[in-house]
């Protein structure tokens, strides 16, 4: 087994479980850490390509690694006082409780 595939490996792993997360869990915060094992696979992927892939020297997977690091956290920072925001009004962050946006 090449180093490279251990790394797809790791990553197919870690979405893998972000995808579980994601779509079983009930708690808003928990969904929103499931993406962000999603997010961490993706850049895991952009790491090993770059790492492995023809060109090295060009840092092109570093560069797309900082923009998706950068994306994610205006993610959870958007998300999180959506959810505070959220459970100011109805006290849950369960995310079954919350159908209603009316004010």
């Amino acid at each position: 087994m090449s180093p490279m595939s251990g790394y797809l490996l790791l990553s197919a792993l870690l979405f893998s479980i972000g995808l579980a997360g994601a779509l079983t869990r009930r708690n808003a915060i928990l969904v929103l850490i499931g993406i962000e094992l999603m997010l961490n696979a993706a850049n895991l992927n952009f790491i090993a390509f770059w790492r492995y892939g023809p060109n090295p020297e060009a840092l092109t997977g570093v560069m797309f690694a900082i923009f998706s690091i950068s994306v994610a956290a205006a993610e959870a920072a958007v998300g999180l006082s959506i959810i505070l925001a959220v459970y100011r009004h109805s006290k849950t962050t369960n995310l079954d409780k919350m159908n209603s946006m009316k004010g």
